[in-house]
């Protein structure tokens, strides 16, 4: 029997574990904000072919989040961990030949790749971090967690923006359309290598951190422990019994949408107002750090302020009206040194009640699933592939009409997700006529 010190000593690297596992999520799914308009350029693509990018990338989530539940439950959970970072290091490997070939096709399935390993990962660290501690204080962890996310969200799109961009390739970009066709090939290709070393270094650094997993003292997540009393759910027969739960899926599926249209689009909207690509490579990490000012606001109010249901349930509104003001509000604002529609500030401020959605569905809609807990976070992660899908549909929209009416798109996201908040995550029967 361990000792409470190591009990506590455990607890505390487990949490850092996650906190990195975090940390690494943000970096590889938010440098996206980046590869859209970079590929957009470097291989001549249309606003739907570069959002092509994020559902590459995130419809993995809903292709691989079940398998993954089989994969850790025959494996448990570090091996699962492993395996999850070895997946991705081969991914971050991908765009190796796909670079020297210049292959857009090939630059998917390497991100698709690293989806896919992402996805064991983000199943294991949200049930985790959702169940390891006290339920009230659920979202207040999740928020920490966040900060770990999101810190690494401001940092990967500058850091992938110094690696891989120049001074000069404003010029570059200004003349790639006057010059004949051997010429720009030759330009575009050597555009397109400057990805070899950052995504090699990322892959060796994914393998060893598999390794370190592996070998280290994280705990594998005891299902009877979580729920000594027993099994809150033993007379369903299927997670599709839970309606909060499949709403609660919904709801992560719009949220995520929203989160990635505001962070992956505001570079190419920015440009559309006269801005290159190397003023606006900041603008992404402005969202992301109204997340983190969101998230911080968790951690201090939850529980001791409000609730997490409260704190969800402000946010969705808040985000529904900037969702608004978004499309309707007009008028040019000087901040940050730059001359831009405040709209796009609006934008950036998405990112504020952003933050503790996330992390105030999660514990309603795993409320009461004992031992379907694990296919439960899997169906959530599924959610996830509305990073896929959304984007997708924000660049058929700004294709066909203009990119500043696509933001129209959040709106009923929003209004879902006001909906979840007040009165979907109560629902315990499919007969919406006893939701009380």
């Amino acid at each position: 029997m361990t000792s409470p010190a190591l009990d506590r000593k455990t607890t505390l690297v487990s949490i850092g574990i996650i906190g990195l596992m975090f940390f690494i999520f943000g970096f590889v799914s938010w440098v996206n904000a980046i590869l859209i308009p970079y590929f957009k350029i470097a291989c001549e693509l249309s606003n739907f072919q570069s959002y092509l990018v994020a559902f590459a990338f995130y419809i993995s989530y809903l292709l691989m989040s079940m398998p993954s539940s089989y994969i850790l439950k025959k494996l448990g959970y570090k091996n699962g961990i492993m395996l999850g970072f070895w997946v991705m290091a081969l991914g971050a490997f991908l765009f190796v030949p796909a670079a020297y070939g210049r292959t857009y096709v090939i630059f998917l399935v390497g991100l698709f790749t690293l989806g896919t390993g992402l996805t064991v990962l983000q199943t294991v660290a949200n049930l985790y971090i959702t169940l390891i501690g006290e339920k009230e204080r659920a979202a207040q962890r999740i928020s920490m967690m966040g900060i770990c996310n999101k810190g690494a969200g401001i940092l990967a799109p500058l850091i992938f923006s110094y690696v891989i961009l120049r001074p000069q390739d404003n010029m570059l970009f200004s003349q790639l359309a006057g010059m004949d066709e051997v010429t720009r090939a030759i330009a575009l290709d050597e555009l397109i290598l400057r990805v070899v070393q950052p995504y090699t270094v990322v892959g060796g650094l994914l393998f060893l951190i598999g390794v370190f997993v592996k070998f280290s003292i994280l705990p594998e997540l005891d299902q009877q422990e979580v729920y000594p009393a027993g099994d809150p759910a033993k007379n369903k027969k299927g997670i599709f019994q839970f309606p909060h739960l499949v709403l609660g899926a919904l709801a992560i599926f719009l949220h995520v949408g929203t989160q990635v249209i505001a962070i992956d689009t505001i570079i190419n909207y920015a440009g559309s107002m006269g801005l290159s690509l190397l003023e606006a490579k900041t603008l992404p990490s402005y969202t992301l750090t109204a997340t983190i000012c969101g998230y911080l606001c968790g951690i201090v109010l939850i529980p001791k302020v409000c609730s997490q249901q409260l704190a969800l349930k402000i946010c969705t509104i808040l985000g529904l009206a900037l969702a608004v003001f978004v499309c309707t509000w007009q008028g040019s604002v000087h901040f940050m040194n730059k001359e831009l529609d405040i709209s796009v500030w609006f934008i950036v401020l998405i990112g504020l009640p952003n933050a503790l959605i996330w992390a105030g569905i999660w514990p309603l809609a795993l409320e009461g699933l004992g031992s379907y807990a694990k296919q439960g976070a899997a169906l959530l992660i599924m959610g996830l592939s509305g990073n896929a899908i959304l984007p997708l549909l924000y660049g058929l929209w700004a294709d066909a009409v203009d990119v500043r009416s696509a933001y129209w798109i959040l709106v009923p996201c929003f209004l879902y997700l006001v909906f979840y908040a007040f009165r979907g995550h109560k629902l315990r029967t499919w007969n919406i006529l006893l939701l009380k």
